[in-house]
């Protein structure tokens, strides 16, 4: 597909096809079993290295955004390079590419389980995908380290966010760290030769005007939404009165919780189990399971809870109440991150938040190794895709689900 490519000089970036943009994230929404980092990992290898539409520090810069913000971090992230490479229309195919896959996995889950009341047999291959996630994780974190991790001061500021991350338990960790990480490269390299005079940077009007219009449609779709089932008939009425409740839910849950998937789940637990009473405590650690063994993010699990309570259509509406709030609010972030990327406060800032998030990534690779079952196999699959990775450059489209098939193989027949 072709790409419409502007130079640098000008300070414009990649002009790349709305189409190319849906299938390069529908690809990697296919792919990215294993978390947040995990899909961070297939981003780097697919947009990055294999076609070079983007570079490292902007992913590592959307990651230093989405850790302060709420929400899905992986998916925000996701925003934010679709936002920067073409606007609002960018980062609103960005989102429907990287949700289709896991959203379509998920619902067929969610009927085989409503069907048959237990989960796939899907855990041997996940056994399979874990060490193959770790290993690509720990690949992406060796090629970024070697690319932006150039002097001591940024080696120790890597350290220290590995450190923090691996000995301070609190859903303020991450926080910390994209603070700390902050304050210590403004200190460093605030006075650097290497760090320019601020520069203006101006936003083109088509991306400020995309802004606008999605903001006034999403307003003019609440007040719709809110009003809508005093309009209907009952029965109608009934049925826009769940899709409501379901939107202001999980849209409440998902802009006012930070720090990623896993500090979502006892809050989720508390409001879905215990206060609205709309799945029992199983039903609702079968969905997070579920969440878990799909590509894409985990806050996915939403999407089984509005299928258990309004069907097909209570699944796309708790699916886009949880992801697309906080997606604009990343929209929003990256607009005005946009008009001052550019000043000296942030240029050296950012040259401490890069290895700070390199640090979190190669942290990653031992929260999930944490839980594997320490095997032979786990370490042949971990040390065979860390080679086919770095040396050979193997698509990860290839290495995860050929990892997942090798678990299913193994954990059946031996």
């Amino acid at each position: 597909m072709q790409l419409n490519i502007k130079t640098e000089n000008n300070n414009e970036y990649h002009q790349i096809e709305l189409l190319f943009l849906f299938l390069s994230f529908l690809k990697i929404g296919a792919t990215s079993w294993g978390g947040f980092m995990s899909l961070i990992s297939v981003v780097q290898k697919e947009l990055i290295e294999k076609k070079g539409i983007i570079k490292d520090k902007d992913v590592l810069d959307g990651i230093s955004m989405a850790s302060i913000l709420p929400g899905p971090m992986a998916f925000n992230v996701i925003v934010y390079i679709g936002y920067k490479l073409r606007g609002v229309k960018g980062a609103l195919v960005s989102m429907l590419g990287i949700l289709l896959p896991s959203f379509i996995f998920m619902m067929i889950l969610s009927f085989v389980y409503m069907e048959y009341g237990e989960l796939p047999a899907l855990t041997n291959f996940f056994m399979g995908v874990l060490p193959a996630v770790a290993a690509i994780i720990f690949s992406v974190a060796i090629s970024m380290a070697k690319k932006h991790i150039k002097d001591y001061k940024q080696a120790i500021i890597c350290l220290i966010a590995i450190i923090t991350l691996l000995f301070v338990n609190s859903v303020f960790t991450t926080f910390i760290i994209i603070l700390g990480g902050a304050l210590l490269g403004y200190g460093f390299y605030s006075n650097s030769k290497e760090i320019p005079s601020d520069t203006q940077v101006t936003q083109s009007y088509e991306y400020r005007r995309g802004l606008m219009l999605v903001l006034l449609g999403v307003i003019g779709f609440i007040v719709l939404l809110w009003f809508l089932p005093f309009m209907l008939s009952d029965n109608i009425a009934s049925v826009a009165n769940i899709q409501k409740d379901l939107f202001f839910t999980f849209s409440g849950i998902s802009v006012t919780l930070f720090g990623g998937g896993y500090v979502i789940i006892p809050i989720m637990q508390e409001i879905i189990v215990s206060e609205l009473a709309w799945l029992n405590v199983k039903e609702f650690t079968d969905a997070i399971a579920m969440g878990q063994l799909t590509p894409g993010p985990i806050f996915i699990s939403a999407t089984f809870i509005g299928y258990k309570v309004g069907g097909f259509l209570g699944a796309i509406t708790a699916t886009l109440a949880i992801f697309i709030p906080p997606g604009l609010l990343m929209i929003i972030f990256s607009e005005f991150f946009n008009q001052i990327r550019k000043s000296k406060f942030v240029m050296a800032a950012f040259k401490g938040l890069r290895p700070a998030v390199i640090g979190m990534i190669f942290t990653a690779v031992f929260t999930i190794g944490s839980t594997i079952s320490f095997s032979w196999f786990a370490i042949v699959v971990f040390m065979a895709v860390l080679v086919a990775s770095l040396k050979y450059k193997i698509d990860v489209v290839y290495l995860i689900p050929l990892s997942g098939v090798s678990g299913l193989l193994f954990f059946n027949f031996f």
